[in-house]
C-alpha cells in the first residue's frame, strides 16, 4: 500500500491525575542526555483486535500525564499496512514529526483501522531516553493500562551517575540531516543465514576469548562490507580528497558500570565506540577489531566518562569531521533483546512493531523479528546507495524475500 489516509479526529492534553510535587517539577538531564540528539524515539505498535469493549479512556487514564493524546481513523485494513509497510507512511501514525523536537517530552497517537485493529504511535524525547528506556516506558504504561498492580518503577539515576556539564560550543547539527533523499528500508535475515555469516567470519584463533562472532558482530561486518562496496560502485562520497571511514556502535552502559544497573534505569545510558577499519579490512579481522574497541568500555572506562571531558571532546571531533566531509560514518545500534513485543495493553502483545524513517543517513538498527527467528536490519541510506543495496547480489541471498 503506497498511500494511507489517516484522519486525526481528536486532540487533547491528558490531565495529570494529581498535582506534580515541587521537587519533581523539573527533570535534571545527565551529561549523556545533553549529548543525545534533539529528536524523538518513535515507534508504532500494531494489534489486530482490541477488546470488544475497547475504550480509549483506559489508555488516557493510565497515562495521567500532561501530554498530547491524539485519536485518528485509518481508512484501510490493518493487514494492508502490515503486508506492505512503507516507512514514510508511518509518519502519519505518530503525533509529532520525529526530526523536529518540541518542548514536549512525550506524545501518543491512537490509530483505529476500519477492521477494528489499532496502532499506537509514540514519540519519546531522545533527550530523556535511549532506546531501551523508551521501550521500558511503553511496557510499563501497557501494564498500568491492563490493571497490573506490581510494576517496577523506573530508576532515575542517570544525572547522579553522569552529572550535567557545560557543553557550550557543541552542536548536534552535524549528526542530523534534513536531506530529502534519505530512505529507510527493512532487510530481514533468518537465523540460518545469520549462522552462515557467523561461520564465515568465525576464525576463532584470531578472536578474543576464542568465541564465534555474535549475531550483531557478524551482521555489522557484513553490512559494512556492502556499504563500502556501494560507495565505490556508486561513486558516492564527499568532497574531501581522502576521507576516512569509521564504524560507530552504541554501547549500553548499564551492564558495564559497577555495580551494574537494571534495565529499568532510565535515561541515555549508552556511549559511542568508534572502529576505524583499514583499507580492505573485513571478515574475522574486522570482527576482532570491533570487539577489541567495545571491550575497552569497562568499569574503569565508565568511571573516566563520569569524571572527565574526554567523551565530549570525542563527540565534538567526530561531529566536526562528519560536517566537513572528512569522515564517512556507518552507525550501528542493536535493539535486540529489548522488550519491543512485550507491551500488552490488555489485548495481547503487538503483532507488529515498526518505525518511521530516521533523520540520519548511514545508520543501521538491529531488532529481533517478531517470530524470534532472525533479525531485522533497519537501514537508512541515501537513495543512490539504497538502490545498490536493493539489488546487491552479495546481499540478497542472505535475506528473506519481501522483508517477511
Amino acid at each position: 500500500m503506497e498511500t494511507i489516509e489517516v484522519e486525526v479526529i481528536s486532540k487533547e492534553i491528558i490531565k495529570p491525575s494529581s498535582p506534580t510535587p515541587p521537587h519533581l517539577s523539573r527533570y535534571q538531564l545527565s551529561f549523556l542526555d545533553q549529548l543525545s540528539p534533539p529528536v524523538y524515539n518513535t515507534c508504532v505498535m500494531f494489534s489486530f483486535q482490541a477488546d470488544s469493549d475497547f475504550n480509549s479512556e483506559k489508555l488516557k487514564t493510565s497515562l495521567s500525564q500532561g501530554i498530547p493524546f491524539l485519536e485518528a481513523k485509518v481508512k484501510c485494513q490493518i493487514s494492508d499496512v502490515i503486508k506492505n509497510p512503507v516507512p514514510t507512511e508511518l509518519n502519519k501514525f505518530i503525533p509529532f514529526e520525529s526530526g523536529q523536537m518540541t518542548d514536549l517530552a512525550l506524545g501518543i497517537q491512537l490509530n483505529i483501522f476500519e477492521c477494528g485493529g489499532i496502532a499506537i504511535g509514540s514519540c519519546i524525547s531522545h533527550k530523556l531516553a535511549d532506546g531501551l528506556s523508551s521501550f521500558m516506558f511503553l511496557k510499563s504504561w501497557a501494564a498500568t493500562a491492563r490493571g497490573e498492580l506490581e510494576i517496577l518503577p523506573p530508576q532515575f539515576v542517570s544525572a547522579t551517575l553522569f552529572p550535567p556539564r557545560n557543553i557550550s560550543g557543541f552542536s548536534h547539527g552535524a549528526r542530523l540531516t534534513k536531506e530529502k533523499n534519505i530512505i529507510l528500508k527493512r532487510f530481514v535475515f533468518s537465523t540460518a543465514m545469520i549462522e552462515q555469516l557467523r561461520e564465515k567470519y568465525g576464525d576463532t584463533k584470531s578472536l578474543e576469548n576464542k568465541t564465534r562472532p555474535t549475531r550483531v558482530e557478524a551482521l555489522s561486518v557484513f553490512l559494512w562490507s556492502r556499504f563500502i562496496t556501494a560507495l565505490q560502485v556508486e561513486s558516492v562520497g564527499t568532497e574531501a580528497e581522502n576521507p576516512f571511514y569509521a564504524i560507530f556502535h552504541a554501547v549500553n552502559l548499564r551492564t558495564r558500570i559497577e555495580p551494574a544497573l537494571s534495565e529499568d534505569s532510565f535515561g541515555n545510558l549508552f556511549r559511542i565506540v568508534m572502529t576505524i577499519p583499514t583499507s580492505g579490512e573485513e571478515g574475522c579481522d574486522l570482527v576482532k577489531k570491533m570487539r577489541d574497541e567495545i571491550s575497552h568500555i569497562d568499569s574503569e572506562n565508565v568511571r573516566k566518562l563520569q569524571e572527565g571531558f574526554e567523551h565530549l571532546d570525542f563527540i565534538k571531533d567526530i561531529s566536526e569531521k562528519v560536517f566537513k566531509g572528512e569522515m564517512i560514518s556507518f552507525a550501528v545500534s542493536s535493539w535486540c533483546r529489548f522488550p519491543l513485543y512485550e507491551s500488552d495493553f490488555g489485548w495481547g502483545t503487538p503483532v507488529w512493531v515498526d518505525f518511521p524513517p530516521f533523520h540520519a543517513k548511514n545508520v543501521v538498527v538491529f531488532v529481533d523479528s517478531k517470530s524470534g527467528d532472525g533479525i531485522e536490519a533497519l537501514i537508512s541510506l541515501e537513495e543512490q546507495l539504497m538502490k545498490f543495496f536493493e539489488s546487491d547480489k552479495e546481499l540478497l541471498p542472505f535475506l528473506l524475500p519481501n522483508g517477511n
